[in-house]
């Protein structure tokens, strides 16, 4: 980067504070409890949850969604303004965090790099340029004022009907996500960002999305050690600052058939800690994920969770979960249920952590833009994002002197992956940008009968006619709309799940970006012109 940050700790922490128990014992059992929860709020500067939350619970950090981000001058502010409210009571820094993955999951889309999704870096086929463009995208975070990104993703996607991971995983073997994620892994360091490999035991072999259900990995323990946990144990090895946790159950390593892995002592403490020799902090993934939320409850989640082994306990959306856990793990250290001792090894945990990735929130530019997607970056994520188009069978080129019918699947309903936003950068802005005439249909993942009705008309009528679909091999109705559409002139897009380009085997194109952000349909539109 043209601009170096400075490594700057708050006055008064620093590393040869933690040789001795000497921060354990400044501290207050408020204090160390709140080191122990992560938040999420909504709203583009703090609300008057959040500065609750900071000034009276003195939680240790923030997690923002794309509901919090805009422009990178506001993003800046508002990351400044999260650490100024915290210095007001500690000189301990706050762990700000994101999920900038890349495709799909990158809550920042304005002003930055992009990046493209996992397995888009994999067909692009350079580790290298995995490497560079993942440093690129990590030290835009970090001028922005975050410290941790959850990254990389080691699952090992082996499960096509897998609804929440898919292009999030690097491969569907255990030597392409290896590779892959220990690449990014690398990047995310030499950016000095705080990393995370999840999902922890792995969440590659599922087909129920956590965050609306309880997934289940029945797999014997040699199965599990082959796949599952080989990417995490090479992870390990290259030393990933954190591991974040999985709502999935494991009957090999937990024999409570109820127990996900985030709640499993036997998982977190005795597989985790203790056979594979993790040191870092243990995040759990979001415990207001339906797995959670819907079985025991966040509040009751949470602090079994603690007890069987996490150390920051991630919840992003409702006040009264977050202050109740806190609640609950005070009154349960009261009870002497849970030992203030083990309260210690967590907080020593993630005071080290903290320690190691000393923020500088007080250097960072106020606005950090023209320092941000740098020409380079650029240049590195177009050429990353063309290479990375995965053509099925043959493509005919669109006729750009015929006009084309556009059919955008879009999401509608919000999960942890899929932010629901209005968006204008569909696949019609790169084609009308070359000069093709289109006109568009917007319909939703689970196709109602009406739209089904009125996409055929439209498309009987059409010269040509482009799908984007989105994991259409898990929508029983997205199958049946293009299986009606006329294939003699219909192109496919997979907008997500590659796997949607076999449902269209006489189709005149069929393609995919692993993604449907702008530069993953940019690249895309240049392809379908090409041929």
């Amino acid at each position: 980067m043209i601009w170096q940050m400075q490594s700057v700790y708050l006055s008064g922490f620093n590393s040869s504070s933690l040789s001795s128990r000497a921060a354990h014992t400044m501290l207050s059992l408020k204090q160390k409890i709140g080191q122990l929860l992560m938040v999420g709020f909504d709203g583009l500067t703090p609300n008057a949850h959040i500065e609750h939350m900071l000034r009276e619970r003195q939680v240790g950090g923030v997690i923002l969604f794309r509901r919090n981000v805009d422009h990178p001058a506001q993003i800046a502010a508002l990351t400044r303004r999260l650490q100024e409210i915290n210095a007001e009571h500690t000189n301990v820094p706050l762990m700000i965090s994101i999920d900038q993955e890349g495709g799909m999951v990158a809550r920042i889309e304005n002003g930055v790099t992009p990046l493209p999704s996992a397995l888009a870096f994999r067909a692009a086929g350079s580790v290298a340029d995995c490497e560079t463009l993942t440093r690129f995208a990590n030290e835009e975070l970090r001028l922005l004022g975050f410290t941790v990104n959850f990254v990389p993703d080691v699952d090992v996607n082996n499960n096509r009907r897998n609804p929440v991971i898919g292009v999030r995983a690097f491969g569907e073997t255990v030597e392409e996500v290896t590779t892959w994620s220990l690449a990014a892994l690398r990047g995310v360091q030499a950016a000095g960002m705080i990393s995370a490999a999840k999902h922890f035991p792995g969440h590659g072999d599922t087909d129920v999305d956590s965050h609306l259900g309880l997934p289940r990995v029945p797999h014997a323990r040699a199965r599990l050690d082959a796949i599952e946990l080989a990417p995490f144990r090479a992870a390990i090895a290259a030393g990933v600052d954190t591991i974040m946790t999985s709502h999935v159950v494991f009957p090999a390593f937990e024999a409570d058939p109820d127990t996900p892995a985030t709640m499993s002592h036997a998982v977190l403490t005795g597989l985790l800690r203790e056979e594979l020799g993790f040191n870092g902090v243990v995040f759990t993934d979001c415990l207001e994920m339906d797995a959670i939320a819907k079985g025991p409850g966040t509040v009751a989640g949470a602090v079994a969770a603690f007890k069987a082994g996490a150390d920051v306990l991630l919840i992003s959306h409702t006040q009264a979960r977050q202050e109740g856990f806190l609640d609950a793990l005070a009154d349960a250290v009261t009870r002497g249920e849970i030992s203030e001792s083990r309260i210690d090894a967590s907080l020593a945990r993630i005071l080290a952590l903290k320690s190691r990735h000393p923020v500088a929130w007080r250097d960072l530019p106020l606005d950090p833009a023209p320092l941000l997607a740098q020409p380079a970056a650029l240049a590195l994520s177009q050429s990353v994002h063309q290479r990375a188009v995965t053509v099925a069978g043959t493509l005919a080129p669109l006729q750009p002197q015929q006009p084309v019918l556009l059919i955008t699947v879009e999401v509608r309903e919000r999960t942890e992956i899929d932010e629901v936003e209005a968006r204008p950068d569909t696949l019609a802005a790169p084609l009308r940008a070359a000069g093709l005439g289109v006109e568009e249909i917007r319909i939703p993942l689970a196709v109602t009968e009406a739209d089904r009705m009125r996409v055929l008309h439209k498309a009987a009528e059409a010269a040509q006619v482009v799908m984007v679909s989105y994991n259409a091999i898990l929508q029983p109705a997205q199958q049946a709309l293009i299986a009606a559409l006329p294939a003699e002139k219909l192109w496919l897009v997979a907008g997500r799940l590659p796997y949607d380009l076999d449902l269209a085997p006489a189709a005149r194109g069929r393609l995919t970006a692993y993604a449907n952000r702008p530069a993953a349909l940019s690249a895309i539109a240049g392809r379908l012109l090409a041929g």
